[in-house]
């Protein structure tokens, strides 16, 4: 079987027969969601409602786009899409790769989609040749592809279906295969790095310009060697990333996408409506173990497994399980691949999880200092070298972290009892303590707040928190000293000493094994915009990402869909002021129907769809206007819609109140 990829945040698998579709069964789906401009031309085709006022002709572009699009994708493929969030280690890194020391995980809105159909409609007579092959078959040989996380999730999600399986179902399973199996792999801008994009555009390093970008954008590669990377090491460009687990996330999407189009396993819907009452703890069981296995063989070593943990079950207090359990994966040797994952799905999994999430009024904020990535493996191995030459320090300063984030979390769940016992005195705390100039930490400022012994036992909480973060952060630069790796380098340490003496911050620190690739800050209350203002202009971008307590989801349709047509019709798209003057002008001109950003909008472009013979006049007007002016499908629009210049008064006499 056959599959190919494109190495980029939108990823296309194909797995099955190589043979060619007739090209006249269906439109492409790259040319459905070419541009901006295909939206507009399909509209205009069908539907030629004019409109003076842009806002509104974009309202009504989106009502018909949303429908279109969810239709065309209903009738040409019916496919499946599962997705799975990326995760930010709030405590436990490094304590957590040994039992049984636990780690906090929160999920974030960054998702992983993978979109799961056929590759053919139909079965042609002669496919028993190929069916023949497949039941020999238990590893599949992949075209141009050089991802071998998504190869292992491929692999490992059949061979978990072929054992799964009884043999009634598994007449259907081989019929699915039969088909063929078109995986198209999506990644949220969240967890790729575009700072550079940003500067290079001379945008601010801001929140907006971040949400300028359209969605699932192209990534880019670090072109130099990671902070952390040892002398001598060699290197090689590297997808330039934000931390949030983009591999474990990416396994745990595509796994799930299978096991579910392949009927193994029922995911919970996204909405997480009362159908998810349906949805066995069994089937994430499943889908959690599987993940794990491809993960693992895919990186080459057994880790902690915290990021596949968190992608399939959410936000959560996570302890590993036993390495021994996924040997197996790493010393195949001639055993059949079913029979491994036979192995592994009957072993005790011992990894421990509890449900952990950040209380009420509470945000979680993440920023990308720029200051250069970092070489997670290389750190590690610095600090297992330590703890080999100084076994009694590193014991001690363990111990001592260990016991910091045990009261860390202690006291964040006693914030979260006091939100639902004694609501009102939570939220009336939380709302002070989010506007105050100093947090003191000997309480003589705050007494003068507290009017009741339940907002004192917020206070305290809080306090506490605070205090026990304090220490992680001490002890975490010590331990980094100790082992020679910059586990909260010095430019981190001045940034985040500062963001904690601000209004409303509660923590501040480095997510997961540290390094220089992120910040993160939990706020309180409605403090988030000025802190994100606070990094902006400290040159650190703040991300959009937030916490998201839900793991590994069914979606309702393909995501791209769903961001267009939601992005316009909830008119959240950037119009930087300098292009809507340029739009209202241009909208005034004579032949001019719409005129627009397109796609997520920003400083990259506009466009306009006007009457042909209206076309040289706008363009003139455009290059008075010191605006490029690009050609693009202005034969085909006179083609498909031949209207008048005289006619355009009609139109707008007739269609708008």
């Amino acid at each position: 079987m056959l599959a190919t990829a494109s190495a980029s945040a939108l990823a296309s698998f194909s797995l099955g027969v190589d043979r060619t579709p007739d090209p006249s069964s269906s439109i492409g789906f790259s040319d459905f969601f070419d541009s901006v401009e295909g939206f507009l031309l399909l509209w205009v085709r069908q539907k030629p409602y004019v409109c003076s006022d842009k806002r509104k002709t974009v309202v009504i572009l989106a009502d018909w786009i949303g429908v279109t699009v969810r239709r065309f994708i209903g009738e040409q493929w019916k496919c499946e899409v599962a997705s799975a969030p990326g995760k930010v280690l709030i405590t436990g890194g490094y304590l957590i790769l040994e039992r049984p020391n636990a780690g906090i995980v929160f999920t974030t809105t960054a998702r992983f989609y993978a979109i799961v159909k056929p590759l053919y409609d139909d079965i042609k007579p002669d496919s028993w040749v190929w069916g023949k092959l497949l039941s020999s078959l238990s590893t599949y040989v992949f075209r141009d592809s050089v991802n071998p996380f998504v190869e292992q999730a491929v692999q490992y999600a059949i061979a978990a279906s072929k054992v799964i399986l009884s043999e009634k179902e598994k007449d259907k399973l081989q019929k699915l295969l039969l088909q063929g199996l078109d995986i198209t792999i999506l990644g949220s801008n969240d967890f790729y790095s575009y700072r550079n994009q940003i500067e290079a555009h001379g945008l601010p390093l801001t929140r907006e310009s971040l949400a300028s970008l359209p969605p699932f954008s192209s990534i880019t590669f670090n072109r130099v060697a990671s902070n952390g990377t040892l002398p001598g090491e060699q290197c090689k460009p590297e997808v330039a990333k934000t931390g949030l687990g983009s591999s474990a996330a990416m396994t745990t999407s595509v796994v799930a996408a299978l096991l579910h189009y392949l009927g193994v396993v029922t995911l919970p819907f996204s909405s997480r409506s009362q159908l998810d009452d349906k949805i066995s703890d069994s089937d994430l069981d499943l889908v959690h173990i599987v993940a794990q296995s491809a993960h693992c063989l895919a990186q080459g070593k057994i880790g902690s497994g915290f990021d596949v943990s968190a992608a399939v079950y959410g936000s959560q207090r996570y302890i590993r399980f036993s390495p021994a359990l996924l040997m197996p994966t790493q010393l195949m040797g001639s055993t059949s691949l079913p029979d491994v994952v036979k192995h592994i799905l009957e072993e005790n999994w011992d990894h421990k999880r509890f449900p952990f999430c950040l209380p009420p009024l509470m945000t979680l904020l993440l920023g990308e200092p720029g200051t250069g990535g970092s070489s997670t493996p290389s750190m590690v191995g610095a600090v297992k070298r330590w703890q080999k030459a100084d076994p009694h320090k590193s014991q001690e300063t363990w111990k001592n972290i260990a016991e910091a984030n045990s009261t860390l979390e202690a006291q964040l769940r006693q914030l979260q009892q006091l939100s639902e016992t004694h609501r009102e005195a939570y939220i009336n705390i939380i709302g002070i303590c989010s506007i105050i100039l100093k947090w003191d930490p000997m309480l003589l400022q705050w007494m003068e707040l507290i009017s009741d012994q339940f907002q004192e036992s917020v206070v305290k909480s809080l306090l506490g928190a605070r205090h026990a973060f304090l220490e992680v952060r001490a002890y975490m630069q010590e331990m980094g000293k100790e082992a020679g790796v910059p586990i909260e380098p010095e430019p981190q340490t001045q940034l985040l000493d500062a963001t904690m003496n601000l209004e409303g911050v509660l923590l501040a620190g480095v997510p997961g094994a540290g390094g220089y690739d992120a910040v993160f800050a939990i706020v309180l209350g409605e403090a988030s915009n000025s802190i994100a203002d606070f990094w902006s202009s400290s040159r650190v971008l703040p991300l959009l990402v937030k916490e998201d307590r839900h793991g590994v989801s069914l979606e309702s349709g393909d995501p791209r869909a769903e961001k267009v047509s939601s992005g316009i019709s909830s008119m959240k798209i950037i119009e930087p002021e300098p292009q809507t003057q340029l739009l209202d002008a241009t909208m005034n001109l004579e032949g001019v129907l719409v005129a627009g950003v397109p796609g997520a909008g920003g400083y990259d472009a506009v466009f306009a769809i006007v009457l042909v013979e209206a076309s040289n006049s706008i363009a003139d007007f455009w290059s008075s206007s010191r605006v490029l002016t690009v050609w693009s499908k202005k034969i085909l629009m006179a083609c498909h819609w031949k209207v008048e210049i005289q006619e355009l008064k009609k139109y707008r006499q007739e269609y708008l109140p």
